[in-house]
């Protein structure tokens, strides 16, 4: 008979209430029957260690904090900037937390990495305040991106390329995924976030939720390198209502950026339905249509709950479409930054660093990654 792992009952529930589980679903990927589960958690018994260690592999933690006396305390490594209807949001999701912490570690192994590269702290990072004039902000990021969409001709697509990689360019690591820990059972929900900054004068990091609708991403890009612009980190949902300061302050500057408010009213046209000017405004300015109506809510030509029900039409539209997990190298790629993804796979094919040590960095089997270094290089 295996050995009874003696863990503390009361973390086997915090556990499992952390990662979202009941005890049916535990239950079930053990296997043992409901009330088994619920003997454990009552402490009337134990598991097996064997079942203690799946137990820690539901529910993402440590195998040794089951035998802890008391639940550790966690909290949101970055300031919670997301607002509900004006107050704090419940807790974060051990989705967020993960996805914020891998960033934290990615961006540590990253400062780590340029000690040995004689490199200058980044000049836009914490040029400008809360306080400062959006149009400055706007004109500094446009000088330092230097994309400009009339004279390349771009469209949204291109558009948003062409500002990820200018941004990269620049020093700013942009990282993009729409699951946790590269765990497509583990999504990331729009609801919860759409982005978050993590400043730093050296490495600064813009993360985007690519769960999100394609052609609301441009505008969460915008809004978190005006984050870094201002020295500022956290986590956003990049709401209009109810905001704190710097939320508005940066929603302000992206909505500026992507669709100049002179202009804007300039070709609004007030006397059509709403919806009407979504597609020639959209191809004035190089942004998707939805880009068009958060723009037009800002400037106060639409109403919240106009704007909220488009975008849950374009969000559903794309989660409808939705269909396999696309190119394994690009998404590796993507999700890690192209900037941080070179940087690691040039310390790894020159032999500084452990294969291994390169896939766990990066998410990537370590057999994949000569392939990934050459077409991250094409």
């Amino acid at each position: 008979m295996s050995q009874a792992a003696l863990v503390n009952p009361t973390l086997l529930t915090w556990s499992r209430e952390r990662a979202g589980l009941s005890t049916e679903q535990v239950a079930k990927k053990l296997p043992v029957k409901p009330e088994r589960v619920e003997e454990w958690e009552a402490g009337e018994t134990k598991p097996t260690f064997l079942q203690a260690q799946k137990w820690a592999s539901l529910a993402h933690i440590p195998f040794g904090f089951l035998f802890l006396r008391h639940p550790p305390v966690e909290q949101l490594p970055l300031p919670d900037l997301r607002t509900v209807g004006g107050v704090a949001p419940r807790r974060p999701t051990l989705e967020l937390l993960d996805t914020v912490k891998d960033a934290i570690r990615k961006q540590d192994w990253y400062l780590d990495y340029l000690q040995g590269q004689e490199r200058q702290p980044l000049e836009f990072v914490g040029r400008f305040t809360c306080s400062s004039r959006v149009g400055e902000v706007v004109e500094d990021i446009r000088r330092t991106l230097g994309v400009n969409p009339d004279v390349s001709r771009l469209d949204y697509d291109k558009y948003s390329r062409a500002l990820i990689s200018a941004a990269e360019t620049a020093g700013v690591l942009v990282m993009r995924s729409g699951i946790a820990l590269g765990n497509t059972h583990r999504k990331l929900e729009v609801s919860e976030f759409r982005g978050f900054a993590i400043s730093n004068a050296f490495a600064p990091v813009v993360f985007i939720n690519s769960s999100d609708a394609p052609t609301a991403r441009l505008f969460t890009l915008l809004h978190e390198l005006a984050h870094i612009w201002i020295g500022s980190s956290g986590v956003s949902d990049g709401n209009t209502a109810n905001g704190r300061e710097e939320e508005r302050f940066c929603n302000a500057v992206a909505g500026e950026f992507l669709a100049p408010e002179d202009q804007f009213r300039a070709l609004w046209n007030i006397d059509i339905q709403w919806e009407g000017n979504l597609a020639p405004l959209s191809t004035r300015f190089h942004i998707s249509k939805l880009a068009i109506g958060r723009r037009a809510l800002d400037l106060g030509y639409i109403e919240q709950g106009q704007y909220s029900r488009y975008y849950r039409m374009v969000l559903k539209s794309f989660q409808d479409e939705k269909g396999g997990a696309g190119d394994y190298y690009r998404n590796a790629t993507a999700k890690n930054s192209p900037r941080l993804s070179k940087a690691v796979l040039t310390e790894a094919m020159s032999g500084r660093m452990l294969l291994r040590e390169a896939g766990n960095l990066l998410g990537v089997q370590p057999a994949k990654l000569r392939t990934l270094a050459s077409k991250i290089t094409e």
